[in-house]
């Protein structure tokens, strides 16, 4: 993929061009500087820099998901909204959610590493994103939620830890969030890859702030 070029008499009036033209301040951009052209005796020097913001990755990640529809000949609208952490929340409506989903989610696994390899590699760096199926991921994180606090519980009156089945990383940290307010309970992953597990822990006299 090329990114696009910006030029200036300066490093600053080029970055100030990027700025204008993707609507984002110069603390967003990822530069290159590209070339640099002194000029005779000094006049007519340039600066030329390859640039790109958030808008492009969520202009990538649009079309990379819509030809991957185009392609499986399945029917799809993409929504993507960015974190202010930098984290890309990609929201799928389609008629084809089982295909995507697969068994126990893992073609959505599979699916959302797909798509994050791609974009980290097109812009050399770790892209951070999800990608939901009708709401499969919503309703996914208050099912196993709800799962997680009934085991903590057992945990709890019995004193004895429970390891729950391996998930991918989003819903570990899902269950993480709901019982780090619960007396007595801390949570920890462990393993390697697809086998990671979470561990439910008996930890008497944890408190909560």
């Amino acid at each position: 993929m090329e990114f696009d070029r910006y030029s200036g008499k300066t490093l600053d009036e080029a970055l100030a061009a990027a700025c204008s033209a993707k609507n984002a301040a110069v603390e967003e951009l990822t530069y290159t500087v590209v070339e640099e052209k002194a000029g005779f005796l000094g006049l007519g020097r340039t600066v030329t820099i390859e640039a790109w913001a958030p808008v492009d990755i969520i202009v990538f990640l649009n079309d990379y998901i819509r030809t991957y529809f185009e392609n499986a000949e399945m029917d799809g609208s993409v929504s993507i909204e960015l974190d202010e952490d930098d984290f890309y929340r990609i929201q799928v409506d389609t008629n084809c959610n089982a295909v995507l989903i697969g068994r126990q989610g893992r073609t959505l696994q599979d699916f959302n590493r797909l798509v994050r390899a791609a974009a980290s590699a097109v812009f050399k760096k770790h892209i951070r994103l999800m990608i939901d199926i009708n709401g499969y991921k919503e309703e996914r994180y208050e099912k196993v939620t709800r799962m997680a606090i009934r085991i903590a519980r057992d945990v709890r009156r019995t004193k004895v830890d429970a390891v729950l089945d391996p998930m991918p990383a989003d819903e570990r940290k899902a269950i993480h969030s709901a019982l780090s307010d619960m007396e007595d309970i801390s949570t920890n992953s462990e393993g390697e890859g697809m086998e990671r597990r979470l561990h439910i822990l008996y930890t008497p006299g944890k408190n909560v702030e």
